[in-house]
């Protein structure tokens, strides 16, 4: 867990990833000489702060965005929503600016948002949920789970995988905008025709906490019934706890998939949380286990 609480300390509100992908590079390279196959790993401004590691001869590809919903300050000490975060009076911002670091919290009602620093933060500063991570026997709560524990499920897939990508995007969580030219890269190099999604969902009225990790049917958008028919066969042998979610809204890397030039399947794979994208997010540590498990077998077998 010292890795993971590692990731859950690093800020990388939706375009300004720069920070985690280092960070990841350099563990990917320290951690890479122990894993069963050496990956050709593509980084650099080519690829802005998204990292790519090819793994033999790939059939399907895992995507994992390294971003986090946030703020960014405006004028009159202003805060705008970076994505979709919950918001609550007296909520605790941190980041840093050209002055220095920023602790602040939250006032204003629900239309407006203010900070209640007591100077000026300079105008476009991100802001993150202050970082308080809490675990026990059972779970694991903090903020940003979504998408640290979707990292951290694909760097464990990498210890073992011998054929595959796994890709770390980026902007996920404000409108994407990484996907379209990772794909074509991928498509030109070591082209795939399916893809899973390592992300975080929800905790709802068909969803709980403890029944195993979630393989998504549709959230807002609806991957190809015969890819999805495939998986859940592959996951029932597996006897790997799973359970199936069906819902109206929410997205994730998979919708730019859905929607490129590229005949590529995809299926949403993740872990639920609740109170999700707040300080809070919540999520079961046997799931957490069911989803390493879940990626590491049907890798091998997709």
């Amino acid at each position: 867990m010292k890795f993971l609480f590692e990731l859950l300390s690093k800020l990388s509100v939706s375009g300004d990833e720069s920070e985690i992908s280092k960070f990841l590079l350099s563990n990917i390279l320290e951690r890479s000489k122990s894993w069963k196959v050496q990956p050709e790993i593509y980084f650099g401004e080519e690829f802005h702060d998204c990292l790519l590691l090819k793994f033999g001869i790939p059939k399907t590809a895992v995507f994992a965005h390294l971003d986090t919903i946030g703020f960014m300050t405006r004028y009159q000490n202003q805060l705008i929503a970076i994505g979709s975060p919950e918001v609550e009076q007296g909520m605790v911002l941190t980041g840093k600016d050209g002055m220095g670091d920023v602790i602040c919290k939250i006032i204003g009602d629900d239309e407006s948002y203010f900070h209640d620093f007591p100077r000026g933060i300079e105008s476009g500063t991100r802001l993150s949920f202050a970082q308080n991570i809490r675990i026990d026997d059972n779970f694991i709560q903090a903020a940003y789970l979504d998408n640290r524990l979707g990292i951290y499920n694909a760097l464990k897939l990498c210890e073992t995988l011998e054929n595959g990508w796994v890709v770390f995007t980026t902007y996920e969580e404000h409108g994407g905008g990484s996907m379209p030219f990772l794909l074509r890269f991928i498509q030109e190099n070591a082209p795939i025709r399916q893809a899973l999604i390592s992300d975080i969902t929800w905790i709802t009225d068909g969803v709980e906490h403890h029944k195993g990790v979630v393989i998504s049917i549709r959230d807002k958008f609806i991957p190809r019934k015969v890819f999805i028919d495939k998986v859940l066969r592959l996951a029932e042998k597996s006897r790997i706890p799973f359970q199936v979610e069906v819902e109206a809204y929410g997205g994730s890397d998979g919708r730019e998939i859905q929607f490129s030039p590229y005949a590529i399947d995809w299926c949403f794979i993740g872990a639920a949380e609740d109170y999700v994208h707040s300080p809070n997010e919540k999520v079961s540590l046997r799931d957490l286990d069911s989803m390493i498990k879940m990626y590491q077998f049907l890798m091998k077998e997709l």
